[in-house]
């Protein structure tokens, strides 16, 4: 006899603003904000033994993220002494648009609202720390290489600071010690903490109409000789740097200094991507930036480019010159979306995370 109790979790979205790359070394610092788009997981009993997946995006869409939260999970309550039931599970998704991706970060958000609504299902009430621990053992079992800084914004939502853990030692205590063991261990570079708005600045963003991969860009980055070079290091010093500065305008409301901080953002990514030829910058990410510059904004593209979207940061007073930038990117043939940050999540357990 299968449970009529069905229990929905959501998670948002994210974009990068700053640290995009130097965020995959553990403990180097980015910025990420949580977008008012997300992520919807329903889970329900299930006849028989097997725990099924359907998803608006098509049968094989995230699958991998679901199984590898189903896993992640199953193994904490067998430690626990507790069965795995078998499931319905389904997953909407609004980070999409006639199954193309935004570059939003869909991937984190589905692990995130997988996890929580199955452990809710199965009666665990998690804290933020656990949740985005839980979600970043299932996704570097697929990909030791991610940050999981989508799975951070997706969990804390709002604006937050974020630096990585080492993902090995995470994986390496979680088979050693198993999952319980490694939600109480401190993990090495890890921090997760909340950041106001910016201060008298407009988020707003654009979509080039071209989908990338994050996890190729990422690996292209690593198979390549740079990574580990002096020049490598120079870009993680610099990406190290301006992310601190622009947490502290971020947190002394100093707009002006937020703008410049970004603009460096962008100025080190293109170099990084003259170095190494990653292709972050399309023809359209770069009209963006230009176009959010002209009118004393500041802009970059958001995660690893390629395609996918680009942010800027302009006057939120300036109801001409956000109504200029959105008609010139629509010319560059650069889409501007409807997207706003999302609010903080609350949770009873919440405080910043370290270690």
């Amino acid at each position: 006899m299968t449970s009529r109790r069905t229990v929905v979790r959501r998670a948002p979205g994210k974009l990068f603003v700053a640290g995009e790359y130097a965020v995959v070394e553990p403990g180097t610092p980015s910025i990420l904000v949580a977008v008012d788009r997300e992520v919807t997981v329903t889970v329900s009993g299930a006849c028989g033994s097997g725990t099924v997946v359907s998803s608006d995006l098509g049968p094989r869409t995230r699958a991998p993220h679901v199984q590898a939260a189903l896993k992640t999970v199953a193994g904490l309550l067998a430690e626990r002494g507790l069965p795995a039931p078998a499931l319905n599970i389904t997953v909407s998704s609004r980070l999409h648009e006639n199954g193309r991706k935004f570059g939003l970060g869909s991937s984190g958000a589905v692990t995130v609202a997988a996890v929580e609504a199955v452990a809710a299902f199965c009666g665990m009430t998690l804290s933020h720390d656990h949740l985005f621990r839980l979600a970043l053992l299932a996704t570097a079992r697929l990909d030791a290489k991610g940050s999981g800084g989508d799975l951070a914004a997706s969990t804390w939502g709002g604006w937050i600071t974020y630096r990585a853990p080492d993902r090995a030692f995470v994986l390496d205590l979680a088979r050693r010690r198993g999952v319980e063991e490694a939600l109480r261990t401190p993990w090495p570079g890890l921090e997760i903490r909340r950041l106001p708005p910016p201060a008298g600045l407009a988020l707003e963003v654009g979509w080039t109409g071209r989908p990338a991969s994050t996890p190729s860009l990422v690996s292209g980055l690593h198979r390549r000789t740079w990574r580990g070079s002096a020049s490598h290091q120079k870009f993680v010093a610099a990406s190290t740097d301006f992310v601190r500065a622009a947490t502290g305008a971020l947190e002394t409301g100093d707009g002006t200094g937020l703008l410049r901080q970004i603009r460096r953002a962008r100025q080190e990514l293109a170099r990084l991507d003259e170095e190494v030829g990653l292709g972050i910058f399309t023809a359209e990410l770069t009209a963006l930036c230009d176009v959010a510059e002209s009118v004393g904004g500041a802009a970059k593209p958001s995660g690893a480019g390629g395609g996918d979207c680009g942010i800027a940061l302009l006057d939120a007073e300036a109801s001409p010159d956000i109504a200029h930038v959105r008609e010139r990117w629509t010319a560059a043939g650069v889409r501007p979306l409807p997207i706003r940050p999302a609010m903080e999540k609350e949770n009873l357990h919440d405080r910043p995370t370290q270690g």
